[in-house]
């Protein structure tokens, strides 16, 4: 499967007192690709009657990031089975690796929050052949 890919200049905002990218910020890159990954997967699918909530990151940072870095953002859905979905996300600049995360999604319904199966249905949206 073929990575989903954002490009993104580093803000001010995004600078800590060390001036580099903030640990919290990579976070919310890596959750924001994902969401917008699943917001491409599902243009064209019916009304969704389930959502996504992480359940555990797993993070490693490995180089910074500065004010001004243009970095791009990959993300692709590993194994999903079960309540769970993996999905992978590497953060770089000029193609070296700066993080790379493995992050677990659960399913939820929409409206009563318990978790839900993974259908056949939504596997062949997460992994389209």
């Amino acid at each position: 499967m073929q990575p989903f890919i954002l490009k993104h200049t580093v803000t001010a905002q995004e600078i800590d007192n060390l001036n580099h990218v903030n640990n919290v910020v990579y976070v919310q890159w890596i959750q924001d690709i994902a969401g917008k990954h699943w917001q491409k997967l599902v243009e064209n699918q019916p009304e969704q009657t389930y959502i996504w909530v992480v359940i555990r990151h797993e993070i490693d940072y490995l180089k910074s990031a500065v004010l001004g870095d243009e970095i791009t953002l990959k993300t692709w859905v590993g194994e999903s089975s079960g309540l769970k979905s993996i999905r992978h996300v590497e953060i770089l600049k000029n193609n070296v690796l700066l993080a790379k995360a493995q992050t677990t999604w659960c399913m939820l319904d929409a409206k009563t929050y318990r978790p839900l199966r993974i259908t056949e249905s939504v596997l062949k949206i997460l992994n389209p052949s």
